[in-house]
């Protein structure tokens, strides 16, 4: 089976593994991913077919939707690829990035080295990007509506020194998830491409909160 080929059996196995699921985390996202992850990629020397897998693969079955279960997601990955076969050396590198791009895990204390791989920083900067901008902002009040979240409640501040465990099990308000991930992401781009494309996503987000609090008070 041609790399191309593993491409498309991948990209028709995630889309019916996501069939109706939230709209933040559905086929969609991981298409806007993909094609984010191709178009970081064509300025960085990688292995291709491992950025399109990991990129396919990294949301197939998110923690979030299974009582927090972070091997479930890997697991999946690594079974599907093992049935088309896939080089054992390729299926390791994908795994390995599915379990450590997550932005949640950037929370916890580092304990030893970290793996770390220019495949992981692209497919992770290309996740990124889909958590900014307009892009970020519908994904944040789809998630928080999802969850039965309160948009907004200027009684409760966002936790800015929140742990892994924390972020799994919050339950504040939607626009407190600015501050707790998404203007923070910026900064955390390991790539130029990335960076580039984060700053224009933030200038967004930031201008976007400004009008919000003009209207939730205009007193």
């Amino acid at each position: 089976m041609t790399d191309s080929e593993i491409v498309e059996q991948t990209i028709a196995f995630v889309k019916e593994t996501l069939l109706g699921a939230e709209g933040g985390h559905d086929w969609f996202h991981i298409q806007r991913v993909f094609k984010n992850t191709l178009f970081i990629a064509k300025d960085e020397k990688v292995d291709v077919l491992v950025v399109s897998l990991a990129a396919l693969l990294h949301d197939i079955s998110d923690a979030k939707f299974n009582d927090g279960d972070e091997t479930i997601g890997p697991e999946m990955a690594e079974s599907f690829l093992g049935e088309l076969k896939v080089k054992k050396k390729t299926i390791g590198h994908v795994v390995k990035i599915i379990k450590n791009m997550s932005f949640k895990n950037s929370l916890q204390k580092k304990r030893g080295r970290k793996f770390r791989s220019k495949e992981l920083e692209v497919v992770q900067d290309a996740d990124r990007l889909d958590a900014m901008g307009a892009i970020g902002i519908a994904r944040t009040f789809n998630y928080g509506g999802f969850k039965n979240r309160e948009i907004y409640n200027p009684e409760i501040a966002p936790n800015l020194k929140m742990t892994k465990e924390e972020y799994k099990t919050g339950t504040a308000p939607s626009v407190n998830h600015f501050y707790e991930k998404l203007l923070l992401l910026k900064d955390k781009m390991n790539t130029e491409t990335g960076k580039q494309l984060a700053e224009e996503r933030h200038r967004y987000m930031m201008e976007y909160l400004k009008q919000f609090y003009r209207e939730w008070d205009p007193l």
